[in-house]
This record gives C-alpha cells, structure tokens and sequence, in this order.
C-alpha cells in the first residue's frame, strides 16, 4: 500500500521514476502505471537493501535520453531486419 501511494505520487516529479510513470501512465493507463511503478519502486528497495546501496536519482533528462536511444536503437535494428536504413532528419532552421 505504501509503494502505492508513493508512486501516485510521481506525476508530476522531475525524476527518472517520475518518467517513468508518466510514459507508462500515457501507455496503459493511471491505475495501471501506479502498479507498474510500485513494482519498480520494490525492485529498487529490494536491490538497495540486499546490496547495501544508496539510490541515485539520474534525473528527468537521463531518463528520457537513455529510452531515447533503446527506442532509436530498436527501431533501427527493426529497419535492418527489413532490408532498409534509417536516416535521421535534418531540421533546417526557419529564419
């Protein structure tokens, strides 16, 4: 129950488990991205207790910049596997 409310909670913090429940909650939903990210809050307490650590906080940016890259990491192994490439675009400034 505490996991819970401390992950309903996330919505509008600036940390990666804020993020991450905001991706999640666009995705499946509120009351389901609350149990997907108390889950994920239990897994960290669990590896923080068994292993003695402290937890970091990356931050919002990190976040989104390392699901950045998976997303453009996958995306362009699931061109290659099609026999196509990915190019990225050019954004040309409008003056």
């Amino acid at each position: 129950m505490a996991l819970r409310m401390a992950a309903a909670s996330l919505h509008r913090s600036q940390s990666a488990l804020g993020a991450y429940y905001r991706r999640m909650a666009a995705r499946i939903g509120k009351p389901q991205a609350v149990t997907a990210t108390a889950h994920k809050l239990a897994r960290i307490v669990y590896s923080m207790l068994k292993h003695g650590t402290a937890y970091v906080d990356t931050g919002h940016d990190a976040y989104e910049q390392r699901y950045r890259d998976r997303v453009i990491r996958n995306l362009t192994q699931r061109a290659k596997a099609l026999g196509l490439e990915l190019v990225p675009a050019t954004i040309t400034p409008v003056t």
